[in-house]
């Protein structure tokens, strides 16, 4: 599944890279405000921080829910204790649009970051002229020397980059790139299975000063506390979230204390 996503996206970027430019789409970048600080806010000390997910389907789950607008959601999460928003933008496999991440930042103050599946400097230029303050960076998707490159386009442009990785292989690259950043995904992109082990187990492996976030199969207070105990600064949760009947009650509900 990873490596038709990854096919896909290429084509996309290619299309878009010669409809728009890369210089157009920076100069466009720069003359957007300031980024607000991703990385502070998911890192707040003696917190268990929330990033609450803009996620309307996947491949693996199918439609998750029709509506509300992400405007909606966005505003929602923030009034009920979210500490940023993450907002997938694929269109093709997870019924995201770019222009969610506008009419995000239009109706919330939190920090955004851009979840999509990154292969390019130009999808982080295209970020921050839609207004996202962080973009997701999938090692399993890139090799080194892109890994690197991209976290120095990202830098450039002022946005955090939350860098993703599934194995303990995968965190050795990500931190030899020395990043600050650190996503534990607990779903495998290959087969999408969700093992919330796989974030105990991977913890003990990053050093100090790495601000850690856990994503995917996240929807209990029981184990969001387990994830705290752990030394996880903030957890991605999504799916529990949009399915939930009252989505500000839910978030509450996971954050409570935390």
């Amino acid at each position: 599944m990873l490596d038709e996503i990854l096919t896909d996206k290429r084509m996309e970027v290619d299309k878009r890279k010669a409809e728009v430019g890369v210089e157009a789409i920076l100069a466009k970048a720069m003359r957007t405000p300031q980024p607000r600080d991703f990385l502070a806010a998911v890192s707040r000390p003696g917190h268990l921080n929330l990033i609450s997910e803009i996620k309307y389907r996947s491949p693996s789950a199918g439609a998750i829910r029709e509506g509300p607008s992400p405007a909606e959601v966005a505003a929602l999460y923030e009034s009920s204790g979210a500490s940023a928003i993450s907002v997938l933008t694929d269109e093709r496999h997870f019924g995201g649009k770019l222009d969610f991440l506008q009419e995000a930042r239009e109706a919330s103050t939190l920090p955004l970051l851009r979840k999509d599946f990154v292969v390019d400097e130009f999808q982080i230029y295209e970020a921050r002229a839609a207004g996202a303050d962080a973009v997701l960076l999938i090692v399993a998707a890139l090799d080194d020397d892109k890994l690197r490159c991209l976290l120095e386009a990202a830098g450039d442009v002022g946005l955090s980059a939350l860098v993703e990785v599934h194995s303990g292989d995968e965190m050795k690259r990500a931190l030899s790139a020395d990043v600050k950043l650190l996503g534990i995904n607990n779903r495998n992109l290959q087969t999408f299975d969700v093992n919330v082990e796989t974030s105990f187990e991977l913890i003990n492996e990053v050093p100090a000063g790495v601000t850690v976030v856990s994503e995917s199969g996240v929807s209990s207070r029981a184990v969001m506390g387990k994830l705290k105990d752990a030394g996880v600064n903030a957890v991605l949760v999504g799916e529990a979230l949009m399915r939930a009947r009252d989505i500000g009650s839910k978030v509450r509900e996971l954050i409570e204390g935390l």
